[in-house]
């Protein structure tokens, strides 16, 4: 976060100012959320990327955010201008989420109201590849899911090593997930 000053331009002000050098550094815009009552009043921009979002690239595009805000605002309102990533707890609600979550556990309520846990695998043309638990061993299996038929998906914080065997399925070697 970085304190600045100037005044507060709206939500889409904000996003047509900095989306164009967001998406050239790999990044979109998720959201952006302008609080004028908050003590000092707040700009939060939400980006994200197919390769998640590192303290390094939120660094950098804290800087380039602040940069292109003071360029065209003039006026001397304090505020602060925070960068973030969406954060674990954001329902993954189109098929870019799902993408950037591969290799994620996750938990899923259908449309005919199933509940399923599995891992993120590829997505193609609309479908989702979840790997799922097969019984109570350790043996897996590959679902297809029409992403139309998830009503709801949620990343699972994990505290243990996903099974090598549930990240192969799910196409994933197992650094990538667990960064």
């Amino acid at each position: 976060m970085t304190e600045r000053s100037a005044g507060l331009p709206s939500q889409k002000e904000v996003i047509e100012l900095l989306d164009g050098e967001f998406a050239r550094a790999g990044y979109e815009i998720e959201d952006v959320v302008v609080d004028p009552v908050a003590r000092p009043p707040r700009i939060t921009v939400v980006a994200d990327g197919d390769d998640g979002l590192d303290l390094d690239s939120i660094a950098e595009l804290s800087r380039t955010a602040s940069t292109l805000l003071d360029e065209v605002d003039a006026r001397s309102a304090p505020y602060v201008l925070e960068v973030t990533s969406p954060g674990v707890d954001r329902p993954l609600t189109a098929e870019k989420h799902f993408r950037r979550a591969r290799g994620r556990k996750v938990d899923l309520m259908l449309s005919d109201g199933t509940q399923l846990t599995g891992r993120v695998g590829e997505i193609h043309d609309g479908v989702l590849c979840l790997v799922v638990r097969a019984g109570r061993q350790a043996s897996f299996s590959v679902r297809e899911l029409p992403l139309e038929g998830i009503s709801k998906a949620v990343v699972q914080v994990e505290f243990s090593p996903p099974n090598p065997r549930e990240l192969e399925l799910a196409g994933q070697s197992g650094k990538e997930a667990s960064a």
